[in-house]
């Protein structure tokens, strides 16, 4: 049976974690008060996300081989995908079972549908008498602007359904005209125009920053130095830099240094001020020194960490 339903967080972690099936991590690089919104309607064969978020963030995005997924600026908004600006009108058909950085300056709307390899090829085959054929590799589609418009006007309809609606899109003939239309929407915008960049150094640059993140979890708390993640990840200094400016908008450490405090925020939030402090958390982020956390931390999130501890009593 088709289910919408809409949510509304005021916390990252819960946030990421309503993307069933992809793996979503976010790390907030802006001050104030993180808001989202996520729209989503799940079809026989399609999921939709309608994303809405109120501040900076780079997230790393890990994508399940078994799904096929879409990912696309919603309005007027744009991001960057891996170091490519994504802009009103294009589509990312990404890679199966990728891990891609995807970053937004400020507020972003955004769209991510899935859908398995199996129904995209009878579909496609039955729309256009023929099979559009599917890759390992990541590409930009650049549909006419008549069809972009076409897809995002069916998106905005959808999901005002799945909002409002939910007893409409529950019946059986209302979801699947939805998702035929849907389809057709997308593959619409696959046939028309489509930007390859399947270039060598895209794919040792994925991999690069693939072998980057694997190294950030396995030593989540800790200081990292740059000799020693150059080395873990195998590239020169200057590659590594270059590298996460074009995916991360930062350099490396400058990255650890955020993903740490917004874990930090996050154990804040959740703390009990009658029987936790400031200096606890810090330490156990491992900033030893206390009045540089507060600094640091105020400069990045608008407010010092005793206010983000009292304040989510």
């Amino acid at each position: 049976m088709a289910e919408g339903s809409t949510f509304t967080f005021n916390d990252a972690d819960g946030y990421a974690a309503g993307f069933d099936g992809a793996r979503i991590d976010l790390t907030i690089t802006g001050a104030g008060d993180f808001e989202a919104r996520l729209t989503r309607l799940q079809l026989e064969h399609l999921d939709v996300f309608r994303c809405h978020e109120s501040l900076p963030r780079i997230a790393h995005m890990s994508l399940p081989p078994e799904r096929i997924y879409f990912s696309f600026p919603v309005g007027p908004t744009s991001f960057v995908s891996d170091g490519r600006v994504v802009r009103d009108g294009e589509m990312i058909l990404h890679g199966r079972g990728e891990s891609l950085h995807q970053r937004s300056g400020g507020l972003c709307e955004w769209g991510l549908i899935s859908l398995s390899p199996e129904q995209f090829e009878r579909d496609s085959k039955a729309l256009t008498g023929r099979e559009i054929p599917l890759s390992n590799t990541t590409r930009i589609l650049r549909p006419a602007r008549t069809d972009a418009a076409g897809f995002q006007r069916l998106l905005k309809k959808v999901c005002h359904l799945a909002e409002k609606n939910q007893r409409l899109i529950e019946r059986p003939e209302v979801s699947k005209a939805l998702e035929e239309e849907l389809l057709r929407a997308i593959i619409n915008c696959m046939t028309v125009h489509e930007g390859n960049e399947n270039s060598r150094n895209r794919h040792n640059h994925a991999a690069v920053m693939v072998r980057l993140e694997q190294e950030l979890s396995r030593h989540a708390d800790e200081k990292l130095s740059m000799p020693r993640l150059c080395a873990a990840v195998g590239v020169p200094e200057r590659t590594l830099r270059m590298y996460c400016a074009k995916s991360l908008g930062v350099s490396p450490t400058r990255y650890l240094l955020l993903r740490r405090l917004n874990k930090a925020r996050s154990a804040l939030r959740r703390a009990d001020p009658s029987m936790v402090t400031v200096a606890e958390v810090a330490r156990n982020h491992q900033f030893l020194e206390l009045g540089r956390f507060a600094v640091t931390y105020r400069a990045t999130f608008g407010e010092s960490p005793s206010v983000t501890l009292e304040r989510h009593r």
